[in-house]
């Protein structure tokens, strides 16, 4: 069964910054893409960022100069660096992944908080 567990979440004020993790329980090789997404309160969950195999980063224009990306294969991780966080940053933020059968697995959110 696929699990993503994200972590590094938490209370920050404006300025500060954050790095999320998320760890898939094997290989994230077999995942075609991988990406963040948030929802804030009274929000839809919107996309923050993806990466994928052979490809630059796509990012929301929101957090784009912001936010990076990235991946360890080795520690079958992907992680989200937040710089410069807002408060309208604040909001629960899943991992997603997607197999090559299109399949897609959520985490269960860490919760990012930047205060005014």
């Amino acid at each position: 069964q696929v699990q993503l567990v994200e972590s590094g979440g938490g209370l920050v004020q404006t300025g500060g910054s954050l790095r999320l993790s998320c760890v898939a329980s094997g290989s994230i090789f077999r995942f075609i893409s991988m990406g963040w997404y948030r929802q804030a309160p009274g929000k839809p969950r919107t996309l923050v960022a993806t990466i994928s195999s052979g490809r630059d980063p796509n990012y929301a224009d929101s957090v784009m100069g912001r936010f990076t990306i990235s991946k360890d294969t080795a520690k079958n991780t992907v992680y989200l660096e937040m710089n410069r966080l807002l408060p309208d940053d604040t909001a629960v933020y899943y991992c997603r992944a997607r197999d090559s059968d299109y399949s897609t697995y959520w985490g269960q959110g860490t919760q990012v908080t930047v205060s005014s």
